[in-house]
């Protein structure tokens, strides 16, 4: 990670001095316990402070930043208003104004999918590239899933249909997001213990986006994964949760399923399990069937609902 001059990392182990200890008993935070608090990872916060002045902490005499609560309270009203689709840029306004805001406030949400469609018109992978590690720098996971990949894979789709050339933009750029987020996940999985959260597709379909998407989630939720990007036949799906000690299933397809095969498949797995993916919709009334009848069974059609259900599960 590149770190620009005069910002501390904050990555090496804290000193142990009488002032840094003085200031944890009374209350100041770590980096570390705010990203741990807010979901917001550290190399996100310390851009908000650095280009927007958003987040300002304190710092020890070695430079080290501490947070305090009203800090993680002002943190959790930032991301209220990310999550109504306004800019990072926008933010700091919207937070110090002295009366309510009732007009919406401009954001560059469009701006950025068009610059992604145009890289990817051009197969320009370092455009795509600089363009996403750009956003992923000031937006949290959660965030920047709603409010830029998934519209723009489902402007990417509209797009594609009838296109000549569409299954080129579409083998670049699924090869391309699957790489990107299988190294995120790599990394995060390297930083965490545990036992995982075994995803499996079961789409017979390679290059996945929405599959990759929820692992790149529940990953960034500090929960490890473990992504099995082609299906597993009856009783060798039961094998990999008992060697990996999954403490969770999720089981992602795009389309149709042999739900006749379901209880058989899920048999002599106790963790939770859960179907996502538009076979939820293909099979919704067979499925919610299923739920009754195949104990510790979840549905949730999308990365985001299958992540909000995982949390309530438990699992993460």
């Amino acid at each position: 990670m590149t770190t620009l001059a005069g910002d501390t990392p904050d990555t090496r182990p804290e000193p142990d001095g009488a002032d840094y200890l003085l200031a944890l008993k009374q209350g100041w935070l770590p980096i570390r316990e705010v990203a741990r608090l807010t979901g917001v990872n550290a190399v996100t916060l310390r851009a908000w402070e650095r280009r927007y002045r958003l987040i300002v902490p304190q710092r020890t005499p070695k430079g080290h930043r501490l947070y305090s609560a009203e800090h993680v309270e002002r943190i959790l009203a930032i991301l209220k208003w990310l999550d109504r689709g306004v800019s990072v840029s926008q933010v700091k306004h919207l937070l110090d104004a002295p009366q309510p805001v009732f007009s919406n406030p401009e954001n560059d949400w469009d701006d950025l999918r068009q610059a992604l469609l145009q890289a990817i018109s051009q197969l320009a992978e370092r455009k795509v590239d600089e363009t996403f590690n750009q956003a992923m720098s000031l937006y949290p996971p959660r965030t920047l899933c709603e409010q830029l990949l998934l519209p723009l894979l489902a402007e990417l789709e509209r797009r594609w249909q009838g296109q000549f050339g569409a299954h080129l933009e579409r083998v670049f750029f699924y090869s391309w997001l699957r790489s990107k987020l299988g190294a995120r996940i790599y990394y995060n999985n390297r930083q965490l213990s545990g036992a995982p959260l075994l995803l499996v597709n079961q789409s017979d379909l390679p290059l996945e986006p929405h599959l990759w998407l929820t692992a790149w989630l529940i990953s960034s939720a500090n929960c490890p994964v473990e992504v099995f990007d082609w299906p597993l036949p009856v009783g060798e799906l039961s094998l990999a949760v008992e060697y990996l000690k999954a403490r969770g299933l999720l089981l992602y397809s795009s389309k149709a399923l042999n739900l006749s095969q379901l209880p058989k498949l899920l048999a002599n797995i106790a963790c939770p399990k859960l179907i996502t993916g538009p076979t939820v919709r293909i099979h919704c009334a067979e499925l919610s069937v299923s739920i009754t009848e195949i104990q510790g069974l979840t549905l949730a059609e999308g990365p985001l609902t299958a992540q909000a259900a995982l949390h309530t599960l438990g699992v993460i």
